[in-house]
């Protein structure tokens, strides 16, 4: 045995004291002495593949804070939101006092098929009872999803009837939406929201945007806000969309990575009415890439605040154990070549306080905190309109950060799920009433209003979620707490859509969109024309 371990050492300090150039058979060779010494002779058991697993997750960290490694386990729920799809019985729902309360079921999926309607609660799954404190999201998610074709039987309890309704299942594929909703503002305007950059994000686009057409839309508001990206490739589709055919949209490069141009190879199917697109510090990636490619081409103008500032493209790679690196194999630029990485030199850690140095430094409340270098500074290539690189994505127009939003008070409601908990209980009582009072939802928008009994009834709810009521706050968030009640009522009645319908009323960055859209004089000054 001692002779073994000798050679075994012999060859560690072989390998440790070896030039300094790269050896791809040293390097595996060492990584694998290192396991068989751990595994081998190490004081105390040890659990190798947790080992493994936080070995390669430390040296990931140490390349930048984007690469990174997920576990088998993972896998198939990280790809999930970005493929479009899972497969389950199509509801969103709400834990609500222990109990699964339907929200929605999914328009054409399993559950609408044999009639669950929204506000019906889940009181037994295959026989068992389905309420109590084990009742939380990974529960549900465990028991109500499952392979296409698989059966699962619900009892239900719907209204005051006190017998539960028994409704056998079969399970499908229910498509993921990356487009929410999209409406008409006015009579000429359109608004978009788009929340990730998925497969099927263009053909969801290229749809709502028909849609849109049809009802007399000529400008449009594109919302990236939050956005935090998805594939590059439905990065170039979307931003071919607003373009002519021959613009680049976007290239990548890394040192083992060669360039790659990804021109249109089409005139888009919005190239020529006019057009905002919102982003703020959420913006992201994929978002990064279509926002930049429209203010490189003076093809829109950018409304909001500054973008996220993530440069980096990654690919994924299997490993054998069905587990996935997702490895940063270069960067990419937009068509004026910017790079709008911001640095990480500091490490990941530092690197992802970036959003609260934003916040105390000033920069969402006002547009000169932010200091940009000249070095990072490129024209735009129609109009020469100076634009930067480095940090993210700069708007043609700031919109600082509404305070209606910042205080602990509204945080609390919003954290503490009370708008969700009140707006359950209140369409669970009233859904008929309302149905017959406002026919429908435009004649709701209208004439509903949230008030004082209602807001009494609301802060008792808050109450019973252990929320501190601050009257001065309150005062301070009143019409925005109320606008938010109204829209969530709205979404529990009819649909998602419908919540952003209402509170795009009172979105000041919408507004600020509207106003630009509606002048062709400050729309064509803004963009340099």
């Amino acid at each position: 045995m001692k002779k073994i371990l000798v050679v075994i050492l012999l060859s560690i300090s072989a390998i440790a004291f070896a030039q300094n150039r790269s050896n791809p058979a040293e390097t595996t060779q060492k990584l694998a002495t290192t396991m068989y010494l751990i595994e081998n002779f190490y004081v105390d058991s040890t659990d190798m593949p947790k080992l493994t697993e936080e070995a390669i997750i430390a040296m990931l960290k140490s390349l930048d804070p984007h690469s990174a490694y997920i576990a088998p386990k993972d896998v198939e729920k990280a790809n999930e939101e970005l493929v479009g799809s899972f497969e389950g019985i199509g509801v969103t729902f709400q834990i609500l006092r222990d109990t699964i309360l339907v929200v929605s079921a999914v328009p054409g999926g399993p559950s609408e098929k044999v009639g669950i309607m929204a506000g019906d609660r889940i009181v037994t799954i295959d026989g068992e009872d389905a309420f109590g404190k084990k009742v939380n999201n990974e529960y549900v998610t465990k028991h109500l999803r499952g392979k296409k074709g698989t059966h699962v039987t619900l009892g239900i309890k719907r209204g005051e009837d006190p017998e539960l309704i028994d409704f056998e299942i079969v399970r499908d594929k229910i498509p993921l939406n990356s487009i929410n909703t999209y409406f008409m503002v006015d009579k000429k305007i359109g608004y978009i929201k788009l929340d990730k950059f998925a497969a099927q994000s263009v053909e969801e686009f290229e749809q709502a945007l028909k849609d849109l057409k049809k009802q007399g839309m000529q400008s449009l508001i594109f919302d990236l806000r939050g956005n935090s990206g998805g594939y590059l490739q439905t990065a170039f589709g979307l931003g071919n969309e607003f373009l002519g055919s021959g613009k680049t949209v976007v290239f990548t490069e890394g040192l083992k990575s060669p360039k790659q141009v990804f021109d249109t190879d089409r005139n888009g199917s919005f190239r020529d009415g006019r057009l905002v697109v919102l982003i703020d510090e959420g913006s992201a990636s994929a978002s990064e890439i279509v926002s930049g490619a429209i203010q490189d081409w003076d093809r829109g103008v950018l409304i909001g605040r500054r973008s996220f500032g993530k440069g980096l493209v990654q690919r994924p790679f299997n490993l054998p154990d069905g587990g996935q690196i997702r490895l940063t194999t270069a960067r990419y630029y937009t068509p004026t070549g910017r790079c709008i990485q911001r640095s990480y030199d500091k490490g990941s850690e530092d690197y992802f306080k970036e959003m609260t140095k934003r916040l105390e430094h000033g920069e969402y409340y006002h547009a000169d905190s932010i200091k940009l270098a000249d070095s990072l500074k490129y024209f735009t290539l129609n109009s020469h309109r100076v634009v930067y690189g480095g940090g993210g994505i700069m708007p043609d127009i700031f919109m600082p950060f509404d305070t209606t939003y910042s205080t602990k008070l509204f945080t609390d409601l919003v954290r503490k799920l009370v708008f969700n908990a009140y707006c359950i209980d209140y369409v669970l009582k009233n859904k008929e009433t309302i149905l017959v009072k406002y026919k429908d939802f435009p004649t709701f928008d209208k004439k509903f209003n949230v008030d004082d009994v209602m807001l009494e009834d609301f802060k008792k709810a808050a109450e019973q979620k252990e929320v501190k009521w601050d009257e001065e706050q309150f005062e301070r968030s009143k019409d925005w707490i109320k606008l938010r009640i109204k829209a969530i009522i709205a979404q529990d009645v009819w649909d998602i859509d419908k919540f952003y319908q209402v509170v795009a009323k009172d979105d000041k960055m919408i507004q600020q969109a509207v106003k630009v859209l509606s002048s062709k004089t400050e729309y064509n000054k803004l963009l340099g024309k």
